[in-house]
């Protein structure tokens, strides 16, 4: 079943525009490995990440990536992100400038916590 949804994401990218592939293949790797337990995954048409529900996503757009760590990954790296268009859950990284790997991996491992914690009720 993993492999299915790891073929789904490496077709995802392989459909991508040329110049965009090592983007999200690195974006792909520094995920990965930022959150080794977090299992491959397309929901919402987008590569995502899941542990204990979705954890992030991210998405090819014209001019940009798109990052989609829900509102707790925007929220806690706002001074990060200042210079980026954000909204509520959403990042746009433009390709024509360096993309944040470091940060794109900070906010994953945020929400991996945020999504092992015990679910307050």
């Amino acid at each position: 079943m993993n492999n299915r949804r790891n073929e789904q994401v490496s077709a995802y990218i392989a459909a991508a525009p040329e110049s965009i592939r090592p983007i999200l293949t690195r974006v792909r790797q520094i995920l990965l490995e930022a959150v080794p337990d977090a299992v491959e995954d397309i929901r919402y048409g987008m590569p995502t990440l899941r542990l204990n529900g979705n954890l992030v996503h991210y998405a090819v757009n014209k001019a940009h990536l798109g990052y989609y760590p829900s509102p707790e990954g925007i929220a806690a790296f706002q001074t990060e992100l200042q210079g980026y268009a954000t909204s509520k859950g959403a990042v746009q990284f433009p390709y024509d400038k360096p993309i944040p790997y470091d940060l794109i991996a900070r906010i994953a491992v945020l929400r991996a916590s945020i999504q092992r914690s015990p679910k307050k009720k």
